[in-house]
């Protein structure tokens, strides 16, 4: 491990987190691996092991000894390293979906965990993925604190995988996030926030505008336009490099607004 390696830094009362060495485009500055613990605990919960990176995994193992690992979705960049840190720890990996868990099972919305001294409750929270969750800690400080994965980011906005993640989902989500009031935020991508609902009104305002500009894009392009073709419109200086995001996020756009036409959901 070299000399210089980084060391998990302090973002509330009961985590802390270390960066993975993964920054781009889709992961921002990297994701953001927790360790939550009581002050006084000798063992620890890690949350989002994040990619394969043995430097990374050695620093998490180290920080105490690992109860618990928890996975806040499916994407490789939050659950690649799952199986390799059971190996280096032997403690069980729980993720919503069956198929990412390691030797525990898997977990489910509203339960309670009480583990490394500290009280952690699934919160379900599907959009960017259908096997998206959050955990809630309601002894953080003040007012609690949420650990987002993907569903709320420290900036920017996240993005929607159709067909798996769906808008309605998402939206809902949302509400479900707003009644944890101002819980301090603990995204795996950006820096912590400090109001839940404050980011959470954000968010909805921001995707109303979005669904306005698909609306505005198919009243210029006719109702039967093509993903790309609204992408071209709405996204217009969207950089190549997310281009395949843009195209992600009016997917399920369109899939909303048309459901809602059909009068579905």
């Amino acid at each position: 491990m070299p000399v210089d390696a980084p060391t998990p830094q302090r973002t509330s009362a009961l985590t802390r987190s270390l960066l993975a060495p993964n920054a781009g485009p889709m992961t921002l500055d990297g994701t953001n691996s927790y360790l939550i613990a009581a002050p006084d605990s000798s063992s620890v919960v890690v949350v989002d092991p994040g990619p394969v990176d043995e430097d990374h995994l050695t620093i998490l193992a180290a920080a105490g000894r690992v109860d618990l690992v928890l996975v806040t979705h499916q994407h490789a960049d939050h659950s690649a390293a799952s199986v390799r840190f059971a190996e280096l720890t032997g403690a069980p990996v729980r993720a919503l979906d069956p198929a990412f868990c390691v030797g525990g099972d898997p977990l489910h919305d509203g339960e309670e965990i009480l583990v490394a001294g500290t009280r952690i409750v699934v919160v379900a929270t599907p959009g960017h993925t259908a096997d998206s969750v959050c955990f809630h800690l309601p002894g953080d400080g003040e007012n609690g604190s949420m650990l987002t994965g993907d569903t709320i980011l420290g900036r920017g906005t996240t993005i929607l995988g159709h067909p798996d993640g769906t808008l309605a989902d998402y939206l809902h989500s949302l509400e479900v996030l707003r009644g944890f009031g101002a819980a301090t935020v603990l995204p795996a991508h950006g820096p912590v926030l400090p109001d839940l609902a404050a980011i959470c009104d954000q968010y909805a305002e921001h995707r109303g505008q979005r669904l306005d500009q698909v609306r505005a894009a198919l009243t210029q392009l006719g109702d039967d336009a093509t993903v790309a073709q609204v992408t071209d419109v709405v996204y217009a200086q969207t950089d190549a490099s997310v281009r395949f995001a843009a195209e992600a996020s009016v997917q399920t756009q369109l899939a909303y607004l048309r459901g809602r036409a059909r009068g579905g959901r």
